[in-house]
Order: C-alpha cells, then sequence, then structure tokens
C-alpha cells in the first residue's frame, strides 16, 4: 500500500505527529517529501506537508483516508530543510507545522488556485500537451481535474521544461503578468496592408511597425511609442493580423536601477590572511565557523565578496545575512554590482509579491547569492558553499516568536550539513562568540586596521552632567555645537544618533507628578508631535495629547526625554542654514523611503543625517566627518544583562560611520555616565579590553557564556492565576533538574503587562543539562488543557534576548 506521513497544519501539542494518508492512484509516482497536500481531519479539510512516502503503516487499513488533493507538483521544501524542520521543533519546542511555515513567502501560506503555463512554442510541443492546451498559455488546475488528467503526464512534461505550475492567491494576483503583442508574418502583413482603408492611419502605422520590426513587444511600449490607442491593436487583432498573449514577469525590486559593475579589489596583507583559510575550507569542502573580527572599514565585505566568487567558481551557492537595518541599498549594490543577475534580495522592505518572485528565482536555480535579513537562512539552495552573517552581534538575527530561532545556529546546522564554511562577521563579536574563538570552537580570523590605513575617528566624551551644572541646557553639549559649525561650514557632513523615535519619551503633570500610562500595557506612552499623538510602543494604543492633566486638571502637563522629533526641531532652531534628514520608524514605513533618505543624504542634499539606531550600522559616506551621539547611555538602564554589551556595540558601530574615507573623522559621545566602563572602552575601541571586563561580571553573576539560559515567560488576563501557574512551574522544575541549575523566579516581568495580559516569568541558568528540554516539554503537556481552554500562555525561550 502506498503511504504518505503528513504533518497536519493545525499548531497543537497533541496533534504536533505524524499522520498517515493513503496515496489514490492519481497520485502514485507524484508525490514526493516536501509537497504540500490537502487531506481529511477530522470533520475539515486541512493542509499539510508530506514529510515521508513508504509502504509501512501501523493503521488498518479501513481506518485510513485519502489525500484529497496536491497543492505542489515539485517540493518546495527540500529534504534538508524538512530535516532542519524537525531539529528547529525539538531544540525550540515549537510545533513542526511551524518550523515549515516559517521556511515559505508569506504567498505560499495564503490560499490559492493552481494555473498550468505553457512555456514552450506552441509548435514545438507533443500532440497530447498541444490538446490540453489547444492554443491557450494557461489551462486552470479545476479543468485538469475535470478533464481527469493523470499528474503524473504533467509531472513529466514540467521535468521537462515545457509547462510550468504556477499559484493565483484568490482575490490577489501573486504573478506580474505583461499583455504582448506580435505581428504575424511581415510578407502577410504587407499584403493586408492594402486592404486597410486609408483614413485609418493609425491601424496603417502599426503594421508598418510590425513589418519592420517582427519581433514581440510589449502592449503598454507599443502604444506609448506609437502614440495610438488600444482600439487600434484590438481591431487588428480582430482581424487576424496581430497576436496577443500574457507572459509573467518577476516583480524586481531593483529593475529601474543600474547596478555599476564592481571588481575585485586588491587585498591587504591582514584580509589576504584572514582569507585563506576560509578559501581552503571552501575548497577541500569542509565544515568550519569562522569568527571574522574586524574593526569598522576593514574591509569585512570584500572578504565576503571574494570568498563568494570562490564558491560560484566552484559551482556552489551562497547564503548572506544581514541586519534588517543594515539591508541598506548601499549594502545591496555591493553585492549586486560585483555578481549582478546571479544575487536574489529579500527582506521586509519587499511586497509579497516581490518576495515570491525571489524565492522562486533561488528555488529554480537562476541565482546564486541570496542576500537577506533573518529568514534568508532558509533559502531553497540545494547545494551551499558558503554561509556568511554579518554583524554577527545583532540580535535581529533572533526571532521573538515561535519557532523562538537563531539565525547563527541555523547556519551552522545547514554548514554541517552542506560540509561548508560559515563565516561571522563583526568589530563586536558577542561574548558567547568571541569565548568560542579563544576556546578554538570557531577560528579567530583578525583584521585589525582600517583598509586605507586610516586612524579611528578620536572620541571624545562629553559629561552631561557638568554641561548642565554649566547652564547648557540644551540637548546638544557646547562642544557638539562647535564641532556641527565648523563642518557646516567647511562644507562636511554629519551623522547625529540616538536611540528613541517620538517626541519625548514620555509626558508627565509637574504639578501631581501623573504621567499618561496606556491603559493595556504597564508603559508610559510616547509622544509624537506630527499628529499631537500619544502611542503606546507595544500595543498600537493611541490618545490626542491632552492640554491638561487627566488627574488634578493642571495645565502643567510637559513632555520629558528625548525622541528624535524633538532633536530634529532643536537642530532647525539651533543651526537654522543646516539641512536635516531625519531617519526613523516613522519615517521610513512608506516602501522606498529608506532609500531615498539615504540618496538624499549620499547626494550632498543634506547635511546633518539624525537617525535611530537603523543608521548605526552599514553605511559608508565618504563626506562625513562628524558622528554625535546624543544619550550614550540609554540602554544602560533598561533590565538586561547583556545592557554593557548592547551599548559598547552601538557605540562602536556608530562611531566607525566617520572617517571612512580620505577625510579623517571625529565622534562626540554624550553622556550622563561617562565613567561606565562600557562607554569608556567603547571610546578607546577596546574590545578586548571591554571582554575581559565583561566575562569577569558574567562569571560572577551565573550569565553566558558561562551558563545557559532560558525563560520562561506565563501570561493570563488574570493576575493570581499567572502567579499561581509560574509558582507550579518552579516547583516542577526545582524537583526535576540538576543541582548545578539555578532558577530565579517566579517573579513579574519587567513589563508586568502588555494588551491587557499579565506577565510574568522564570528563568532557569544551566550549564549542560541535556534533560532540560524533555523536562520543559513535560510541564508544557501538564497545562496543555488550560492552554487549550482557558487561555493560558506559556512561552519557552532557550536564548533569550528580549529579557522584557
Amino acid at each position: 500500500m502506498n503511504v504518505a506521513q503528513v504533518i497536519v497544519d493545525v499548531p497543537s501539542m497533541s496533534i504536533d505527529r505524524l499522520f498517515d494518508y493513503r496515496i489514490p492512484d492519481k497520485y502514485i509516482n507524484v508525490i514526493e517529501p516536501g509537497m504540500r497536500v490537502i487531506v481529511p481531519f477530522g470533520p475539515r479539510k486541512v493542509m499539510g506537508f508530506i514529510v515521508t512516502v513508504g509502504e509501512n503503516t501501523m493503521l488498518a487499513s479501513e481506518k485510513m483516508k485519502d489525500i484529497e488533493e496536491v497543492m505542489d507538483l515539485s517540493p518546495i521544501l527540500t529534504s534538508e530543510l524538512l530535516q532542519l524542520g524537525k531539529w528547529l521543533a525539538n531544540t525550540t519546542l515549537s510545533f513542526k507545522i511551524s518550523t515549515l511555515q516559517v521556511m515559505l513567502p508569506q504567498i505560499l501560506k495564503a490560499k490559492y488556485e493552481k494555473e498550468l503555463w505553457l512555456l514552450a512554442e506552441e509548435d514545438s510541443i507533443p500532440e497530447e500537451l498541444a490538446k490540453l492546451f489547444a492554443g491557450r498559455a494557461v489551462v486552470t488546475f479545476q479543468e485538469i481535474e475535470e478533464r481527469e488528467i493523470s499528474y503524473y503526464f504533467i509531472q513529466k512534461y514540467m521535468k521537462e521544461g515545457l509547462v510550468e505550475v504556477r499559484y493565483v492567491v484568490k482575490s490577489k494576483e501573486t504573478k506580474k503578468k505583461i499583455r504582448w503583442i506580435e505581428g504575424i508574418d511581415p510578407i502577410l502583413l504587407e499584403e493586408a496592408k492594402e486592404d486597410i482603408p486609408k483614413n485609418a492611419a493609425k491601424q496603417q502605422d502599426v503594421l508598418h511597425y510590425f513589418i519592420e520590426h517582427p519581433q514581440p513587444i510589449i502592449l503598454k511600449q507599443l502604444l506609448g511609442k506609437l502614440k495610438v490607442s488600444r482600439a487600434t491593436v484590438n481591431a487588428l487583432i480582430d482581424r487576424g493580423l496581430l497576436k496577443t498573449y500574457e507572459k509573467e514577469m518577476y516583480r524586481d525590486p531593483y529593475e529601474d536601477r543600474n547596478f555599476q559593475r564592481t571588481h575585485p579589489l586588491p587585498l591587504t596583507e591582514e584580509q589576504a590572511q584572514a582569507i585563506k583559510p576560509i578559501w581552503k575550507s571552501i575548497v577541500d569542502k569542509i565544515h568550519e565557523v569562522f569568527l571574522l573580527y574586524g574593526v569598522t572599514g576593514s574591509g569585512k565585505t570584500e572578504i565576503y565578496l571574494q570568498s563568494i566568487q570562490k564558491v560560484i567558481e566552484e559551482g556552489k551557492e551562497a547564503i548572506v545575512l544581514v541586519p534588517e537595518i543594515a539591508l541598506t541599498p548601499q549594502m545591496v549594490n555591493r553585492f549586486k554590482g560585483r555578481f549582478g543577475s546571479k544575487v536574489a534580495v529579500m527582506h521586509s522592505g519587499l511586497s509579497a509579491g516581490e518576495k515570491y518572485d525571489e524565492w522562486r528565482k533561488i528555488q529554480r536555480k537562476e541565482v546564486q547569492v541570496v542576500v537577506g535579513a533573518r529568514s534568508a537562512i532558509f533559502a531553497p539552495f540545494q547545494n551551499l558553499g558558503i554561509i556568511i552573517i554579518d554583524e554577527e552581534h545583532e540580535t535581529s538575527y533572533k526571532q521573538d516568536d515561535s519557532p523562538r530561532y537563531h539565525a547563527r545556529d541555523v547556519a551552522i546546522y545547514r554548514g554541517e550539513y552542506h560540509n561548508c564554511p560559515v563565516i561571522l562577521g563583526s568589530a563586536t563579536p558577542t561574548l558567547e562568540s568571541f569565548a568560542r574563538a579563544k576556546k578554538g570552537v570557531y577560528t579567530l580570523l583578525t583584521l585589525a586596521k582600517r583598509m586605507n590605513d586610516r586612524d579611528m575617528p578620536e572620541v571624545h566624551v562629553v559629561d552631561m552632567r557638568e554641561e548642565l551644572h554649566a547652564g547648557n541646557r540644551s540637548m546638544f553639549s557646547i562642544e557638539l555645537q562647535e564641532k556641527i559649525r565648523e563642518r557646516l561650514q567647511k562644507k562636511e557632513q554629519i551623522v547625529l544618533f540616538l536611540n528613541r523615535r517620538g517626541y519625548s519619551t514620555f509626558v508627565m503633570c509637574r504639578d501631581c507628578g501623573h504621567t499618561m500610562q496606556c491603559p493595556h500595557c504597564d508603559i508610559s506612552l510616547t509622544y509624537h508631535r506630527k499628529q499631537e499623538l500619544l502611542k503606546c510602543h507595544y500595543c498600537s494604543y493611541e490618545t490626542r495629547m491632552p492640554n491638561e492633566c487627566p488627574e488634578c486638571q493642571s495645565d502643567s502637563i510637559r513632555y520629558f526625554g528625548t525622541g528624535t522629533q524633538k532633536v530634529e526641531e532643536a537642530l532647525n532652531q539651533t543651526f537654522p542654514e543646516a539641512r536635516v534628514v531625519r531617519m526613523d520608524v516613522d519615517t521610513t514605513r512608506r516602501k522606498g523611503a529608506h532609500e531615498k533618505l539615504l540618496a538624499q543624504f549620499g547626494e550632498g542634499n543634506a547635511d546633518i543625517l539624525l537617525g535611530t539606531q537603523m543608521i548605526a550600522k552599514g553605511l559608508d559616506f565618504e563626506n562625513v566627518t562628524l558622528v554625535g551621539v546624543l544619550a550614550a547611555d540609554s540602554l544602560l538602564h533598561i533590565p538586561d544583562f547583556r545592557s554593557a554589551e548592547k551599548t559598547f556595540q552601538l557605540l562602536t558601530q556608530v562611531s566607525g560611520r566617520a572617517g571612512r574615507h580620505e577625510l579623517p573623522g571625529e565622534v562626540v559621545v554624550q553622556s550622563y555616565t561617562p565613567d561606565h566602563y562600557s562607554v569608556e572602552l567603547a571610546s578607546q575601541y577596546d574590545y578586548e579590553g571591554f571582554f575581559n571586563y565583561e566575562m569577569r561580571t558574567r562569571k560572577t553573576f551565573h550569565y553566558p557564556p558561562y551558563y545557559f539560559l532560558a525563560l520562561i515567560t506565563v501570561s493570563h488576563v488574570n493576575h493570581a492565576y499567572v502567579v499561581q501557574v509560574t509558582q507550579k512551574i518552579v516547583k516542577l522544575l526545582t524537583n526535576t533538574v540538576q543541582d548545578n541549575t539555578i532558577i530565579l523566579g517566579p517573579s513579574a516581568s519587567p513589563l508586568a503587562r502588555i494588551k491587557n495580559r499579565y506577565r510574568y516569568q522564570c528563568m532557569i541558568k544551566y550549564k549542560n543539562n541535556t534533560d532540560l528540554h524533555d523536562h520543559v516539554r513535560h510541564i508544557l503537556k501538564h497545562f496543555e488543557t488550560e492552554m487549550q481552554h482557558k487561555d493560558l500562555q506559556i512561552s519557552v525561550d532557550f536564548q533569550p534576548y528580549q529579557m522584557m
């Protein structure tokens, strides 16, 4: 009996396993692992993924149900990705279905209909295919089902490249189709021209065009070129003199851009030393993890590019991950400029259709390099030669909702599978990665100098407490103001960095001390000046800015803290002659806005670039000679053991934006805690000093890399119930874990309420507790009924980066 094992799309613990289904005769030899199917499940029909196909089952044949429909005629998940999904589900305690869904573009999760498209010329296809298409370019699958045409027959022609299955999302096109026009034989057109009345001059023009240019043309271009209407063309189609058809085109987010071809640069001695072991690993097909630790501007990208070149020469493929906020047009230019059309780009700024088209280019082996944010790690390549993670310290490589995977772990898993190197690059690696490199688990490659041998920009730390004592109440220190004026006179550019968007961080009454809080979350609302709104950045609640305090009716209600909007206003007042570009979540919301603002700055149409984290990395402008950090310690006061590390990384990254070319750079860091070791050591670019200091702290308080962490968060609308459940979880854990495991909690989460749900947590610190996953799995099973029926949520994160 032909049996398929299927993971069904029902995210529930009791259903999180494989189910056996009978393969009907019409699908025998058609179904393969990695395809999606529709199967009956209880009273309903659901989608599922085929995991294995075989002969055996434990089920009695009368109990077994048939697969209803096949959604794909070629697998959309490779056998490697299916295996990866299983590994992910085990290591992150996620549902198997969730780990497979996360690998696919959004469009493949929608409801859609299938169509069969003819790829070959009609006169060159077998007769049975010609009969099916009967002069059409597209046939719906509904018709194929009705005519009972075998899937095997279609698959055969798919493998020969004559036809292709395409998906149309119901109510929404997933394909971009372009209408083409073509003339019949030019000799016949010459004859037909005589029959066209002389007063139909436009029709005459169109025929004349096709006699001169027999090749097909896009309808839109033809209408524009000849200044004729659609009616004119339709009249000639009706006479049988012109043929029309639709052809699918990829939506290319970069189609209107000419990428300037670039060539490999000569490597410095340091770069040549660093690239040697990478090349050896590529040629010898050996999996090795390299930590490329290089100061900002030391030429890490050139090492990536030349390593990829080697991989392409070996006939293999490459994945390059870049943090979402650093996926700037500049980064795309570097890869497209070097490898042209061999590159697919995937990031959140693309439309669903564009993402789908980029994914299909990878699946069809039309590209050899993918550059993208976190999810690009699942690119369906089958012959990987290298995986690169740039700015490996970035927390955006960790997914915060289920499945809570870290792209670095997935990269290493895939690197082992394909016997290929993985490069982790950063000027400020995570302590965990640097410790692994020190221990020899990773291979350390170091670039200590900038490519052009320039010095790192000089950093001045300004104590803002002293500025206040001296009577300066402005958000810009005297030193920063002087240096900005100097740059404006010299026509050089300035980057100002602030880690907060909005106008101010909170609104408070000066009389009674009341702060405007979100009614659904335990967090103060942020004031956005432009819309005069107070917004919650957690649940999206918003309300009008009041004129008086809602508690005591005083009109002494004021904004406190500083956001980018407020800084922009202050810049316009202090330096009215300066042209300012502001980049934050609010100004870059619209598609393409990010690119437009950077182009404006890059072309010299602005003097000051003011922004949040999104301007901290990847930017390279030769005229930037001053970087100002307005509130260096804003991250230090967050309840997170990594806050010093994040501060050090951010300050180092931002400083690296200055003086990258011929002009020397300077950095001014404004801080209220200038003597904090992370601020002090970042100003000296002393990563090793910071690493040693921070490692001592981590060892004392049992934090990574000395201990592993797991965070269990419980949430519910009833406060007492949340406390009770968390206490029970702590008790169950205490009775089962090893002696050297530390359990902290239960305690309220730093954000104790979000969207009217109360949140409690417990943290587990462990050395190598191999059974911990099993113990936590048992706990989840214990509360399964309550999670299904009482709206209880328990989330487990085995590598928490968000402690909030």
